[in-house]
């Protein structure tokens, strides 16, 4: 299948335009409306949707292994559509809050697995879209290479998602 130039262009473009945005989250000053309380539990949602795409992304693997294609790509949308969900709920909260420091004493082993999780998480979001996209389109062959790769970094960056929250949970 001949691969769409416009498709895999957009991509590109939603991956730096994703990547600048989560970099200047963390440099711009925090909007003076303080008066945003729902944003406090967007870290406890955020592990909540990463732990949902965990479970997903291991059934989704379930699904493929028995042949049920209809399965595997509905239960890849929807990890797609909660990683959106995610996203949109990440930006909002850190609009509005600080960046919350880790003040435990595993200090060494948190910022291993946080460090890590930022490296995969941005590694990891245009090898997920070229991956569904490939799937999507029945690209079959090139999907099953990108997922060799794509399939294991995400199902850490989304396990590791929500060990950030619980070493940062008593912090919030």
């Amino acid at each position: 299948m001949q691969p769409n130039k416009k498709i895999e262009k957009a991509i590109w473009i939603f991956t730096v335009v994703v990547f600048a945005l989560v970099l200047s989250l963390h440099e711009l000053q925090k909007t003076t409306i303080t008066d945003m309380p729902f944003t406090k539990m967007l870290p406890k949602f955020n592990a909540i949707v990463n732990g949902t795409c965990f479970i997903l992304l291991i059934l989704s693997l379930l699904m493929i292994k028995q042949k049920n294609i209809v399965m595997h790509k509905r239960i890849n949308t929807l990890a797609m559509i909660l990683s959106v969900l995610f996203l949109l709920s990440y930006v909002v909260y850190h609009l509005f809050n600080a960046d919350t420091k880790y003040e435990g004493e595993y200090t060494i082993l948190y910022y291993s697995i946080l460090f890590s999780h930022i490296i995969l998480a941005a590694v990891s979001l245009p090898m997920i879209l070229f991956s569904y996209y490939r799937g999507l389109t029945n690209d079959i062959q090139n999907h099953k290479k990108l997922v060799r790769w794509t399939y294991p970094i995400w199902l850490y960056v989304t396990l590791t998602g929500v060990l950030v929250y619980v070493f940062l949970a008593p912090y919030y």
